[in-house]
C-alpha cells in the first residue's frame, strides 16, 4: 500500500512539474541582470538590426531550433530595421557563459544598442515575439 501512494505522489509531482513547465517554456520575460547585458555585433558574428535584433541560439540537433528559426525570420521580413541573427552556441561557448543560456533555443531580444531587453528559453510564438519587439523598438 505504502508503494502506491509513494507512486502517486510522485506521478502527481511530475504532473505538475511537466505543466508549470510547459507553462513557461519560451515566454519572453525581463530578468533584472538583463537590462544591463549589452551585445555587441563584433561578439554576434553579424550586424545589429537598426531598430532592433533577434538573437537565437542553436545547436545542430535542436528539433524546436528549426521551427523558431522560421518564426523569427518571418518576424524580422515584416518589421523594418528588425534583423535576425542565429548564433550556433557549441562555437561561442564564452558567450553563451556570459549571457548565461542553459538551453536551446534560446532567444534574445536587442534594442538598437544591443542591450538585452526580452529573452525566452524555449520555442517562442510569433505574437509573443511582435510584442517584445514593441518594448525593443
Amino acid at each position: 500500500m505504502t508503494g502506491l501512494v509513494v507512486c502517486g505522489v510522485v506521478l502527481a509531482v511530475a504532473s505538475a512539474f511537466g505543466l508549470w513547465r510547459a507553462a513557461r517554456d519560451g515566454r519572453l520575460r525581463v530578468r533584472a541582470k538583463d537590462g544591463a547585458v549589452r551585445v555587441s555585433a563584433a561578439e554576434l558574428g553579424a550586424g545589429l538590426g537598426e531598430r532592433a535584433t533577434l538573437v537565437q541560439f542553436s545547436t545542430a540537433f535542436c528539433q524546436p531550433c528549426r521551427a523558431t528559426r522560421r518564426v523569427l525570420a518571418e518576424v524580422a521580413a515584416m518589421v523594418e530595421g528588425v534583423e535576425h541573427v542565429e548564433v550556433d552556441a557549441e562555437e561561442h561557448l564564452e558567450l553563451v557563459r556570459r549571457l548565461e543560456i542553459l538551453r536551446t533555443p534560446t532567444v534574445l531580444v536587442l534594442d538598437s544598442g544591443g542591450r538585452v531587453v526580452r529573452r525566452a528559453a524555449g520555442q517562442p510564438r510569433r505574437a509573443d515575439v511582435i510584442a517584445a519587439l514593441g518594448a525593443a523598438v
